[in-house]
């Protein structure tokens, strides 16, 4: 194995973890779906 071989892909993980996390600071957050009932609960 090279020298550094762990310290390496760790900080490419580390480089992928922010950009991916940078992504999803900017996608709009899913809203929770409102199910309603009917008034007439016979129904």
């Amino acid at each position: 194995m090279a020298d550094n071989f762990l310290e390496v892909h760790y900080q490419e993980y580390e480089a992928k973890k922010e950009a991916w996390l940078r992504k999803r600071k900017h996608l709009p957050k899913q809203k929770a779906r409102q199910i309603s009932k009917p008034d007439d609960e016979a129904l």
